[in-house]
């Protein structure tokens, strides 16, 4: 990371609610093909959250505790570490910083830091939902992107598109994009659900689907004028009825187990990042903003 950070944009994406399982099944079954195009060996990666939630799991991802690997062994070093002490999972390769936190490190290094928001975490309504957001220099949320809105991932990249294509030449940039469209109220991005179905583990892939779609765009408009080292995972899973759970906050192997992936675009790889498939259709949307963290 020592020669990435300063001559590649940086993009972290957070597929909130994501869960291993459901992520690695279209993977293989071909439904998501443009992440599938740029995992390594067209696999996710097996790892444990750092949390059970979405406040939790941030404020560890942003401080730089990235899910952890979930083969045996360790301690498995980390791409960013702040300067501590003992610690066993930094590495000569790791960039280490002297900030309580990530964002706030890559500004001290010169990087325009943008927070794209998704679910309530992040809505900036109150204290609670301003304390992610303000570790960046600037951040963007509106109902449109929480997890009431059908088409709340589209108007995220369209956000980030608008940011990455006012950035200054010379100045990197630092995108963190938390999605919300997995997160529950999912039920209408499978076809024909109704509000009274509920949401479903069937419904939270059709979600991903949704996101895969339209992922394309964020990764083109990410790596139009240098290298963009990409970062995609899920912050913890959720449950569906197993073992007789429903949600997260829980220690439930669902919850904790969650899919990783890192990569660099190349420069220009708009040629090859745009989306493959069209958005499937979805179910009439509900006619709210309510915002569920």
């Amino acid at each position: 990371m020592n020669t990435i950070v300063g001559t590649h944009d940086l993009l972290l994406v957070t597929l909130d609610t994501l869960r291993f399982d459901v992520a690695e099944e279209l993977a293989a079954a071909g439904r998501i093909p443009n992440l599938a195009a740029l995992l390594p060996d067209g696999r996710w990666e097996r790892r444990h959250a750092p949390g059970s939630f979405t406040y939790a799991s941030h404020q560890a991802i942003l401080a730089g505790f990235l899910p952890t690997p979930a083969s045996p062994g360790g301690p498995h070093p980390r791409l960013f570490a702040a300067r501590f002490a003992g610690s066993e999972s930094t590495a000569p390769r790791t960039w280490v910083f002297d900030a309580p936190d990530l964002p706030t490190a890559l500004g001290a290094a010169g990087y325009r830091t943008v927070c794209i928001g998704g679910v309530g975490f992040f809505n900036k309504h109150g204290p609670l939902g301003s304390v992610l957001p303000g570790l960046f220099q600037e951040s963007h949320w509106s109902a449109g992107m929480g997890v009431a809105s059908p088409t709340s991932f589209e108007e995220q990249v369209a956000r980030a598109e608008r940011v990455a294509a006012e950035q200054p030449a010379e100045q990197p940039l630092f995108v963190f994009l938390n999605v919300s469209a997995l997160h529950q109220p999912n039920w209408f991005h499978l076809p024909g659900a109704t509000r009274e179905h509920g949401d479903s583990r069937a419904s939270h892939a059709a979600a991903l689907e949704y996101v895969d779609a339209h992922i394309g765009r964020l990764f083109a408009a990410m790596s139009a004028r240098r290298p963009c080292f990409a970062i995609v995972c899920s912050d913890h899973g959720t449950a569906y009825g197993e073992d007789g759970y429903t949600g997260h906050r829980i220690g439930h192997e669902v919850v904790w187990t969650v899919p990783y992936a890192h990569f660099t675009l190349p420069a220009g790889a708009a040629d090859t990042a745009a989306p493959t498939i069209s958005a499937p259709a979805t179910a009439p949307a509900p006619a709210t903003t309510e915002e569920r963290a």
